[in-house]
């Protein structure tokens, strides 16, 4: 069972994420996405039916407090090479709901059990600038639990406390060419890893939905 300090930080999650997912066509979804620093890019992304995905952000119990589990992108892959990311995917036809994806995803990438993962809620909807719309579910993962990379797509995986990535003074906002124009976009560097794109508007919802004083 957990001490009575994890268990505090553990219900303040809880208290943070929505209870279910909600479907894409869902008027609370509201999805967060590259549209909230680059309004220009929903239409894009919208222009055709959004493609859906999953991904899973694994909280795990370190002594007294959480840590985040991320991975590396292989960097032979087309897309999205040598990144960092959650694990996670495309929502497939027999997927029956976006935990079930999150949490298949994880196995095959990470060798991370299901059975392993205890789901906690979920974060908004993220809406990229390449038309993918993400539910990013936020599991507890058994401090314990062993991990097996697939060498085809993970690189490499590590963790990082929850405290740091919640502490607004890590996040930065930068920007480079995409597609002929300046997009701006949120990072959040940690030692010699980069964390940017998708994966860091997606810490910027956890951030929102945890802190007392929400980034504004």
């Amino acid at each position: 069972m957990p001490d009575d300090a994890l268990a505090a930080v553990l219900a303040r999650v809880r208290a943070g994420l929505r209870p279910d997912p909600p479907g894409p066509q869902d008027p609370t979804s509201n999805p967060r996405g590259d549209h909230d620093l680059e309004p220009d890019v929903i239409e894009a992304a919208l222009a055709r039916p959004p493609r859906l995905a999953a991904v899973l952000v694994p909280l795990v119990p370190r002594g007294d407090a959480l840590t985040v589990l991320f991975t590396q992108r292989a960097a032979h892959l087309r897309d999205h090479s040598g990144q960092i990311a959650f694990p996670g995917g495309k929502i497939d036809p027999g997927d029956p709901s976006p935990l079930a994806a999150a949490l298949r995803e994880a196995e095959e990438e990470i060798g991370l059990s299901r059975h392993a993962v205890r789901p906690l809620g979920y974060l908004d909807p993220y809406l990229s600038g390449t038309g993918f719309l993400v539910t990013p579910v936020v599991g507890l993962v058994a401090p314990e639990t062993g991990l097996s990379l697939n060498p085809d797509e993970v690189a490499d995986a590590f963790e990082v406390p929850l405290d740091f990535l919640l502490d607004v003074a890590n996040h930065a906002l930068h920007s480079r060419e995409w597609r002929g124009r300046q997009r701006r976009y949120y990072a959040i560097p940690f030692g010699d890893r980069y964390i940017w794109g998708v994966t860091a508007g997606i810490v910027r919802n956890l951030t929102e939905r945890l802190r007392e004083d929400p980034p504004r």
